[in-house]
């Protein structure tokens, strides 16, 4: 990285150094769980008031909590850990920041430089192990390269397609005096050079596919959101501009705004019906920000077979991986759609408004089987439908500044199809990796970045206690996050899969000795609250609103509902499952009475 010319100013500690470097990247506040090796770091960071310090219970939960703190600021989240089990257990965050595209910096201490290899306490190979779960990683063994690697460690992190980048930091590297230089002010990588802007000639070549199609379809992922909030709103723009359809991968969710009629809901394996069929229907597709994942497309040789195909990613190594695509653009999704909506407005060629009337007939045709659609029954003492949970609390919580972050299962699937989205950086979600106990920390540091929002982690009961130690945080630094539990006792996705594709061998998925989440949340200083029929439910959404401290809202739900719909494992991406409420409509009913279109 290219610096100032000024001359280095020599720092009392190479720890000093550090954190003078992350206040000139812009860190505020630090995720972390301190040990030996790195000591010398929590003493610089005692002596400052300029960055925060979050004491975690568990170095995976910094790491989640600093991906939250990144989703919904569009910062770089930054952790520090201690070497040996601290590296290692912060290992599943990485993978789970790496697989979202999700913009860290893991400070990770090491054994003295001297050690290194000798089977040290507390050593671990830990550029070896997480070479593969980062997007690059540094092992600082001269304090004079320190400084550098942290700055090139953030715009590494930030730039073309986000991720994780782990800094291995000895700990005599820590001690020893180290030089400081401020960043450049335009940086750049001797070696690390990614295309932002896209080739005006694949823009070109785009537009005049979309122009001439008579079935387009736009299809918006986590590229989208990550480029920024004005990548957002030109996405809507181009989308009225175009009055196309389109849709968003769970990542995507909220980079177009869910109540607009272009809007087709979701797609992929809990998509909807809507936005299933129109991809396999389409004859252009435009992918902005999105890679094909194998929850979108299904079985691959079926996915929109008769389409053309184009897609725009910052990732090079993202096209063609596994979709072949027509026209291939390699940029940042601003970029990219300020050229398109540039290139769409010069092209003087006409859309066909008759075709893409008669497609917009066909969609209707589609929607109005109302794929996501269930029954609550309303008579007194009735069981809660898990999906009329989460529409009460979207009710509830319209017009206030809301995030929602999940943990992993169907709770996850039910949040993303009945609560909607207005705004990017509101929804935060593990989607590539489906990290159980990604929620509450997530949502943790969620709060830390917006502590006047409203920040609700919506979780079923296996998953939350994953990382339920993570309450301990929340009460010492007063986070009033509200955990909201689909409680159905089992781990509701794998007895999905079991009842559907097991014949109902429900092996170990049943939850046979829950807590009582009241009473855990009183432990933890928090309020418990449950629900246990419908007539509960609203009073119990308005008071966990209503407190202002971490709460528990236990909300015991149908053990028997299952998400819908569903592309089976192995199926085609138009071979969905639609559920109960559609087995009266054919054209083939399956043994356990839902109909398969």
């Amino acid at each position: 990285m290219d610096h100032t010319n000024t001359a280095p100013e020599l720092m009392n500690s190479g720890a000093e150094a550090l954190l003078r470097a992350l206040k000139a990247q812009g860190v505020d506040v630090i995720f972390g769980y301190p040990g030996g090796a790195v000591l010398p770091i929590y003493d610089a960071i005692f002596q400052q008031n300029e960055i925060r310090h979050i004491l975690v219970r568990h170095e995976q939960a910094a790491v989640h909590a600093a991906e939250g703190y990144a989703r919904s600021t569009g910062k770089v989240g930054c952790v520090l850990v201690t070497s040996g089990p601290g590296a290692t257990n912060a290992v599943t965050g990485l993978v789970d920041a790496l697989m979202d595209s999700i913009p860290l910096v893991c400070l990770c201490g090491q054994v003295p430089t001297h050690l290194i290899g000798n089977d040290a306490f507390q050593e671990a190979d830990t550029t070896g192990i997480t070479r593969p779960a980062t997007k690059h990683n540094y092992l600082v063994k001269q304090s004079g390269d320190l400084v550098r690697v942290v700055h090139e460690a953030f715009l590494v992190a930030r730039t073309g397609r986000p991720g994780p980048v782990l800094i291995d930091l000895p700990k005599d590297i820590l001690i020893a005096p180290a030089p400081y230089e401020e960043p450049a002010a335009q940086p750049v990588h001797r070696s690390y050079r990614p295309q932002t802007a896209p080739d005006p000639r694949r823009i070109a070549e785009a537009v005049a596919l979309l122009k001439r199609a008579e079935r387009p379809v736009i299809y918006a992922g986590g590229g989208v959101i990550n480029a920024g909030p004005e990548a957002s709103r030109l996405l809507t723009e181009f989308t009225r501009l175009t009055g196309f359809p389109i849709t968003n991968t769970l990542m995507g969710l909220g980079a177009f705004p869910a109540s607009d009629p272009l809007f087709l809901g979701m797609l992929g394996m809990h998509g909807t019906y809507e936005a299933n069929l129109a991809m396999h229907g389409c004859d252009v597709m435009l992918n902005l920000g999105a890679r094909f994942d194998d929850r979108v497309t299904g079985r691959l040789n079926a996915f929109s077979p008769n389409s053309k195909k184009i897609h725009a990613d910052i990732d090079p190594a993202n096209v063609n991986k596994t979709v072949q695509v027509d026209v291939a653009i390699i940029g940042d999704a601003l970029a990219t759609l300020k050229a398109l909506i540039a290139a769409w407005k010069q092209d003087s060629t006409k859309t066909d408004k008759a075709a893409l009337a008669n497609w917009w007939a066909q969609i209707d045709v589609w929607r109005s089987k109302n794929s996501l659609r269930f029954t609550q029954p309303r008579d007194k003492g009735s069981i809660i439908k898990p999906q009329y949970a989460i529409e009460r609390l979207y009710q509830a919580t319209r017009g206030r500044e809301t995030y929602i972050t999940t943990e992993v299962g169907q709770h996850q699937m039910w949040a993303a199809q009945h609560f909607k989205f207005e705004k990017p950086n509101r929804w935060m979600t593990s989607g590539g990796l489906g990290t159980m106990g990604y929620g509450l920390p997530a949502a943790m540091g969620v709060q830390v970045a917006h502590p006047d929002a409203l920040v609700i982690d919506i979780a079923g009961e296996a998953s939350i206690l994953m990382n339920i130690q993570e309450m301990g945080t929340l009460a010492q630094y007063r986070l009033p996050v509200k955990i909201f539990i689909l409680n159905n006792q089992y781990m509701g996705m794998v007895r999905q899969w079991q009842e559907l594709l097991h014949g109902s061998r429900y092996s170990q998925s049943y939850s046979e000795a829950l807590p009582d989440f009241v009473k855990l949340a009183e432990s933890f200083h928090g309020v418990g609250l449950r629900a246990e029929s419908v007539d509960d439910l609203d009073r119990v959404i308005a008071e966990m609103i209503a407190i202002d401290k971490p709460v528990i809202a236990d909300i015991c739900v149908d053990q028997k509902e299952n998400v819908f719909p569903m592309i089976p494992s192995g199926a085609a991406h138009n071979e969905m499952l639609l559920g109960p409420e559609h087995k009266d409509e054919g054209p083939a009913v399956t043994n356990e009475g839902m109909a398969l279109v």
